[in-house]
């Protein structure tokens, strides 16, 4: 339950159409939210949401890997001072089009998730800098940080330069959190790293840039009408990135505290389905998109859920169970499979690393 900075809601949008408004942004659709009380199992749920399907795989990366930051698959796209590194840490991440992590989670408890935000700006390139193609920005903290504040000083002189794949450009804001309930959330605004970091800062949805998002939770909090919430608090119902926070926001107040890991992952499963975006209606038509998958990781277990809208069932993976120690093979898996659910550590396959 969210207790120490109480997340209220503004009745409706129309009361935000001053403050946020929506026909200035896209509507591409991804929630984050945190669930980290003290003295319980932090979780993180995410949904990705997207006009196609982004091929989504798992993969298995155990430390000891060499990347090339300046890579986009065989294409050089960062000529000049590419980012190189060598994993520190194993992880079990979820691709995009087989070209970079846009979610998961480390051996260390550290896990990271990109999702869509219009106003990205990388800037004009600093070749001072060393240089990140934007779809390897997660990974490399993954490899390389065990915490938030580890990750922050790693990713502080990097670059990322953004990259363009299937007419998509990688128009991204990164969100970090750890087994010890921290969080931070990056954003590239005109060409200038725009870092908060808190362990309240839970909630986290597209567009606006998270400080007007932010604008938005202060409204939330002083609007007398939600101190006292009940069954008749107006709830915005939309699709669009502000009425998901909002909604986000609202529900994750009254998470109630999980005996089991089972009640807290299914705690977290229903929010994550309460910000989904259903499967069929005509979206498309003012750019907003079904959601493909929706993640659970519990970090402090290392646990990985994952569930594809298209499947029936919940998968999940510990890493425990997975040999992520340099000089092990990478492995993969398809989600997309009406017969994948339960524990599914022993259906990796081995596979030659993606990037």
């Amino acid at each position: 339950m969210i207790n120490r900075r109480r997340l209220l809601q503004l009745g409706g949008s129309v009361a935000l159409g001053s403050a946020l408004p929506l026909g200035a942004m896209q509507a591409e659709a991804c929630t984050r939210v945190l669930w980290n009380n003290p003295g319980r199992q932090v979780l993180v749920g995410r949904t990705m949401d997207w006009p196609e399907s982004t091929e989504p795989k798992l993969y298995a990366l155990p430390a000891g890997l060499a990347r090339d930051g300046g890579k986009l698959g065989p294409h050089v796209v960062v000529p000049q001072n590419p980012l190189r590194w060598r994993a520190r840490y194993g992880s079990l991440i979820a691709a995009a089009y087989d070209l970079g992590a846009v979610d998961g989670v480390n051996a260390r408890g550290l896990a990271g998730h990109l999702l869509y935000l219009t106003e990205t700006d990388f800037g004009a390139r600093d070749v001072t800098r060393p240089g990140l193609q934007a779809g390897l920005w997660l990974q490399y903290a993954l490899d390389c940080a065990a915490t938030v504040a580890e990750a922050l000083a790693l990713l502080a002189p990097v670059q990322p330069v953004m990259i363009e794949a299937e007419g998509h450009k990688a128009s991204v804001h990164l969100a970090i959190e750890d087994a010890t309930g921290d969080s931070a959330i990056i954003e590239y605004i005109g060409g200038q790293a725009v870092i908060h970091h808190s362990p309240e800062d839970r909630v986290m949805t597209n567009d606006p840039p998270y400080a007007q998002q932010l604008v938005l939770l202060k409204q939330m909090q002083s609007d007398p009408a939600f101190i006292h919430p009940s069954r008749n608090t107006p709830l915005p119902g939309n699709v669009n990135p502000v009425d998901r926070f909002q909604r986000a926001s609202f529900f994750s107040q009254f998470l109630p505290e999980p005996k089991t890991e089972r009640d807290a992952t299914a705690a977290m499963f229903s929010i994550m389905a309460n910000v989904s975006v259903p499967i069929g209606a005509p979206y498309k038509d003012f750019g907003t998109y079904n959601t493909e998958y929706r993640s659970v990781i519990n970090l402090s277990t290392r646990t990985y859920y994952f569930q594809l809208t298209t499947v029936p069932s919940v998968s999940w993976t510990r890493l425990d169970g997975l040999d992520l120690k340099a000089g092990a093979p990478a492995l993969t898996l398809d989600p997309d499979g009406v017969d994948i659910g339960g524990d599914v550590v022993r259906r990796y396959r081995p596979v030659t690393p993606p990037f």
